[in-house]
């Protein structure tokens, strides 16, 4: 697949064809830009590009190649009028529940978090989805956010994406030297990083996932603190604010998160981690829950080492996810 000819395309089969990158097109766009938002815009505005310049395409290289070119376009002109996304953990040191700093930045400045099934479909290889959850960690698209849009690139398609050199330097319109020297300089800057580990998950991190949800729901703040990490990191976009201890996560949750006492938990994926989104019970509405936070959670070596808090509730919709919970509905489900 990927190699249509001029003659060969019709409405329907172009549209099929398109569709079938959407996914491949949106994990690479979403490295590219840090948000899954961004993303699906340069996605969509890629196959509208495609699909407006199909008499151009003339069948001498793969439909994929050139799908992946539009995209590489979009997103740079995309770049060169936003902000570099980061997360919290970038910006400074880790603050105390004592002196939180809780300044706000823009959610546009976040780098944000990615659902798993709209760039991995469930017929996927069991390679390829260890393979996506190594290279889609949030901290790995915070780090690639540091990088100049052209070496980005280059790092997403070499070593991501397993391209050869010449099938960039096509697609980039420049030498192999030139990708060769990009590449290297894009390893220089990400070596000297300190990235989160990236362990596959497994049963036993899905249970740890399932004790950590279980102590929230009950507000078991000794058993959260228990479930995590001792120099565990925990951020709250949009707040620049970051924790870098279990004790203080659990000073936190007793302190300023008080009120997230008493909320419900819907287990979902992001970043090829667990996620789970949580909503907080209403005051004045009893047996009313509402959309506050997106958890993601990363887990190795038996415990919880970093916890990203999205305050960002126009993702539960992104998500699929309700945009209410309410005690009712739960007695007619168990009903």
């Amino acid at each position: 697949m990927g190699t249509l000819t001029a003659v060969s395309i019709t409405d329907a089969s172009l549209e099929l064809e398109l569709e079938s990158y959407r996914r491949e097109l949106t994990g690479y766009c979403y490295r590219m830009l840090g948000s899954g938002f961004e993303a699906e815009d340069a996605v969509q505005e890629t196959l509208v590009r495609a699909w407006r310049n199909i008499d151009s395409f003339e069948g001498r290289s793969a439909l994929r190649s050139w799908l992946y070119k539009i995209a590489t376009n979009v997103c740079v002109d995309m770049l060169r009028s936003s902000q570099r996304r980061a997360r919290p953990i970038d910006l400074g040191p880790a603050t105390t529940t004592a002196e939180p700093h809780l300044e706000t930045t823009a959610h546009e400045n976040w780098v944000h978090p990615m659902q798993d099934d709209r760039v991995l479909g469930i017929e996927a290889d069991p390679a390829d989805v260890t393979e996506y959850r190594e290279t889609i960690r949030l901290a790995f698209v915070a780090a690639l956010q540091l990088l100049p849009a052209r070496q980005r690139a280059v790092l997403i398609l070499r070593e991501v994406l397993r391209w050869q050199a010449t099938e960039v330097a096509e697609l980039l319109e420049t030498s192999v030297a030139s990708v060769n020297s990009a590449l290297q300089r894009a390893r220089a800057t990400l070596d000297g990083m300190q990235l989160d580990d990236t362990t596959p998950l497994d049963p036993a991190q899905e249970e740890i996932a399932t004790k950590y949800v279980k102590a929230f729901e009950a507000y078991d703040i000794d058993s959260i603190v228990r479930l995590l990490h001792d120099e565990v990191k925990f951020c709250m976009p949009p707040y620049e604010m970051w924790l870098n201890s279990a004790v203080e996560v659990g000073r936190w949750m007793l302190g300023p998160g008080a009120p997230c006492r008493g909320s419900k938990m819907i287990a979902t994926s992001a970043n090829g981690c667990p996620a789970f989104a949580q909503y907080r019970p209403v005051p004045d509405e009893p047996g009313v829950w509402r959309p506050w936070n997106l958890q993601v959670l990363q887990i190795a070596d038996g415990k919880i080492v970093s916890i990203d808090n999205f305050l960002n509730t126009e993702l539960f919709e992104w998500f699929g996810l309700p945009t209410e919970l309410r005690e009712s509905e739960e007695v007619e489900q168990r009903a």
